[in-house]
This record gives C-alpha cells, sequence and structure tokens, in this order.
C-alpha cells in the first residue's frame, strides 16, 4: 500500500542536534547527523512509507513571512544543547551545527528518500504543497509543530515524536472542537508565542471554539465568515472587530493552504516528486559513517526500509 511520509527536517534534526552529545573520530560533534539518522531509521521501520520527502527551510525561509510581520520568529531563545561538557566555544558550536546539516544532507543523498530545500520558502510551505499534491493519498507528517494541526484530513496523520502523538482529524476535533480547516483561522485569532505573533489578548482556543462553533459545524470557514458574525454586540466580538488588522495578519502568516510558493518553485517541488531519487549508495552511505565514527552501530532496519522503498517506486 501507497504511504508517503513528509519530514519536518529542521524539527527533527534539532531534536538529535540538542540531546545527542555523540563526538566524531576527530572530536567533533556528530550528535544531530547521527540522531537524524536513528530518528529516520525508527520512523521507516514503524511507519513502512513506500516514499520519503524530507523538507528544510531553504535560505531566507522567513522572508516572505516577515514582510507581513516584521516581527516573526523575533525574540527566538537560542539552542540549549543538552551536555554536562562545552567543548567549543559559540563560534564554533555554531560552525559545526551548519556543518552538521549540509552533512547530513549528503548522507540522505546517498539514499532513496527526496529532499527538497527551496530559497525564500520555509518547510511549511513545501509541506503544504505536498499534501495537496498528494491529496487522497495515505500521508504522514512527522513534526512536532501545531502548524500542520490544519493539514490533516482523512488521508493525513501528523505523527508527533516528542509529544509522543499521532494525531488525524477526529482527534483535532474531539480535543479542540474545531474542524482542521480552520485551525489555522482559530490560532490567527489566539497568535502563537512560539513564533511571536500576538494574538487577541485574552482569547483562547477554548473560548475560540465556544463562542465560534461555526468552526466546528462548517469546513473551509473565511475570515469574511467570522468577521460576519461580529455585528453582535458584546466585550468578545468587540476584540475580534477592533483587531481585525491583526487577525488578518496572522492568518496569511499561518495559513499554510495559500501556499507561499511562486510558480517555479512549485514546479520544483513537481519535477522533485516527478523524479523520485531510486539509488541507494549503500557503500558509499557506508564510507561516510566510517569516516564520521559511527558505522558500528546497528543500521540493517534502515537498510531493509531504504531497499524496500528503491523497490517501491521502481516498478
Amino acid at each position: 500500500m501507497e504511504r508517503i511520509m513528509i519530514v519536518d527536517m529542521l524539527n527533527m534534526y534539532y531534536r538529535a542536534y540538542i540531546v545527542d552529545p555523540s563526538l566524531s573520530s576527530n572530536g567533533q560533534p556528530i550528535g544531530g547527523i547521527k540522531g537524524s539518522l536513528k530518528i529516520l531509521q525508527k520512523l521507516c521501520r514503524e511507519v513502512k512509507p513506500t516514499q520519503v520527502y524530507i523538507c528544510w527551510d531553504g535560505r531566507e525561509g522567513s522572508s516572505k513571512r516577515r514582510k507581513v510581520n516584521k516581527g516573526y520568529k523575533e525574540g527566538r531563545k537560542p539552542i540549549r544543547l543538552n551536555r554536562a561538557v562545552k567543548n567549543l566555544t559559540e563560534q564554533q558550536e555554531a560552525q559545526n551545527k551548519i556543518w552538521q546539516m549540509v552533512r547530513l544532507a549528503e548522507y540522505f543523498n546517498q539514499l532513496p528518500v527526496c529532499q527538497i530545500n527551496i530559497d525564500y520558502s520555509e518547510a511549511d510551505d513545501i509541506i503544504g504543497a505536498l499534501v495537496a499534491r498528494f491529496r487522497g493519498k495515505e500521508k504522514v507528517i512527522v513534526s512536532s509543530d501545531k502548524d500542520y494541526f490544519q493539514l490533516l484530513d482523512d488521508s493525513t496523520l501528523l505523527y508527533r515524536p516528542t509529544q509522543k502523538q499521532i494525531l488525524n482529524k477526529n482527534n483535532i476535533i474531539e480535543e479542540y472542537k474545531i474542524h482542521p480547516s480552520n485551525f489555522a483561522l482559530a490560532r490567527a485569532i489566539v497568535g502563537d508565542k512560539s513564533d511571536n505573533l500576538p494574538g487577541v489578548k485574552g482569547v483562547g482556543l477554548k473560548t475560540v471554539a465556544k463562542r465560534m462553533p461555526i468552526l466546528l459545524e462548517k469546513e473551509d470557514c473565511l475570515l469574511q465568515d467570522v468577521f460576519d458574525l461580529a455585528i453582535v454586540e458584546n466585550r468578545f466580538w468587540d476584540k475580534i472587530t477592533e483587531n481585525k488588522t491583526l487577525i488578518e495578519q496572522n492568518y496569511q502568516v499561518m495559513n499554510l493552504s495559500t501556499i507561499n510558493l511562486s510558480p517555479q518553485n512549485s514546479r520544483v517541488i513537481k519535477e522533485s516528486v516527478e523524479n523520485y531519487p531510486l539509488e541507494f549508495a549503500r557503500t558509499e552511505f557506508i564510507k561516510m559513517m566510517m569516516k564520521d565514527g559511527f558505522a558500528e552501530l546497528n543500521w540493517d532496519d534502515l537498510y531493509t526500509s531504504m531497499n524496500r522503498i528503491r523497490i517501491a517506486n521502481a516498478k
């Protein structure tokens, strides 16, 4: 059975980078690479995908959203490593973090997985486009980010490894009383502290669900549907009207169904899908691990999964 796994790679890489203190044979931190490959092995073993899409944030990926909101993602705290001992300066640490990401992409190039990285676009945009392209096919998005709640439908699941959750459309409806297709709209009202997007003061998701049952009853609500309800005179609806511009800006940033990709970048995704890589360069992959000092680990499950994926796409 066809099953497509779509990975928010930076989200996965940072998890590994933070917690894995492993060093390479020359003493350089290598945990981001090793940990990410171990996570991929586990995901492929459990999900059993027939295709894997690795989605990276591109260069200046946040620039389009910052044009809408200059404060987007500003003020984020630097990543804190789970280490008892630090053997690098801050500058060396920053250089190593980038080197590990580049090296990890080189590892993925040896596998029958499809990497997509588009300048001036975030992984969110790529994942939104892939979900739309594979509509009706079974898909598993891998990320801890709540942004992807809005993409869940009858054929799309979200696996949140950090939270150890597997969510579907019905889970979101049951917990939040909001249809996933309206989740971006609800969050535009509430805001998102992690992305430095303020919402309507004093309004949370429970209040939105209670005051706006339309978000559960009607799929694919529009902003105007919400503003049309604000003719009722009470404090809640007054807040909605007073913050109309803020809500519109947040929605433009958060909504993944309105893909922030140019026609040229949409073609990049189309070509990536149509030219799904089939090569599994196992020998080169092993050579790279030997050079980096972790080839002794058991990678049999990863090799089995990659062979299965290669064969599935060669038909």
